[in-house]
């Protein structure tokens, strides 16, 4: 007798969650399953990917866990989903997934699993990039450019940082902050000058390594320029927005005051904060 109309029954449940959510997953796309889950491919799921992947960002920022736990799975079920359809094609299956990174982590940690010292963080970070380009050469691949698999479609800043780091490693680096802040100092003159020379694309090309520059000052202080960018947008959200309260609360629109009423409203709301 079966439990649905459908005539599937979910997986028991003493079963480990992950082979339950497989097993799921594989009926959803299977006969008698779910007509928007069969019209699924890895291209439309793309846009699925990403927007799980921010709700888990947010989820961390908000400091809720609850809201985290059902996050990661909703960003766990896109893994499933996508290594359902490759299972389907022939490709791999999702153990095929688990194993290959399971693998890849017990031999990228050879201080962990064997017997290799290190003295801390960063040559951790040094011998996973060596072990990386020792895997590319045992499998008769080209050499590993440094700048090799960032992704094309990641946030600028969060890319500029990548890229930094990743020739950090290389010793492509300046030795302190110092001189990161000297050629930020460098950069802003450059715009300043291109702006008064009338270069409209030189100005632009300037302005973009002035935020290259910045990045780069955010890394040696050991901040994420992308949190960084996103937190100062939440604060000036919060002083305009106290900024239009007050204006409106005085029986006033934004456009009927002048720059520097609004530039107290604005010291008002700094103070507030």
């Amino acid at each position: 007798m079966n439990d649905t109309p459908h005539g599937h029954r979910p997986p028991p449940a003493d079963w480990k969650p992950i082979d339950r959510l497989v097993e799921v997953m594989r009926i959803l796309r299977g006969p008698g399953g779910c007509p928007w889950d069969h019209k699924q491919t890895l291209e439309t799921l793309k846009e699925h990917l990403v927007e799980e992947s921010h709700e888990v960002l947010d989820a961390i920022d908000s400091g809720d866990r609850d809201k985290l736990r059902e996050e990661l799975g909703d960003l766990l079920l896109q893994v499933v989903f996508q290594a359902q359809i490759t299972r389907e094609e022939g490709a791999f299956t999702f153990d095929d997934v688990a194993t290959v990174i399971t693998e890849k982590l017990i031999r990228r940690h050879p201080h962990v699993f064997g017997d290799l010292q290190v003295s801390g963080a960063d040559e951790v970070l040094k011998n996973w990039e060596a072990i990386k380009k020792a895997e590319k050469k045992a499998e008769g691949d080209a050499p590993r450019a440094t700048l090799a698999g960032i992704p094309k479609s990641l946030p600028a800043l969060h890319k500029a940082a990548l890229v930094q780091k990743r020739v950090a490693r290389v010793g492509f680096d300046w030795a302190t902050v110092d001189g990161a802040l000297e050629k930020l100092n460098e950069e802003v003159g450059e715009v300043r000058e291109a702006i008064a020379a009338g270069n409209d694309q030189a100005t632009g090309e300037e302005i973009g390594d002035v935020l290259f520059a910045a990045v780069n000052v955010c890394r040696f202080s050991g901040h994420n320029p992308e949190e960084l960018l996103h937190q100062t947008i939440a604060k000036f959200s919060r002083r305009f927005a106290h900024i239009e309260a007050a204006v409106h609360a005085a029986g006033k629109n934004l456009t009927d005051c002048t720059l520097e009423e609004l530039d107290r409203y604005w010291e008002q709301a700094k103070a507030l904060e």
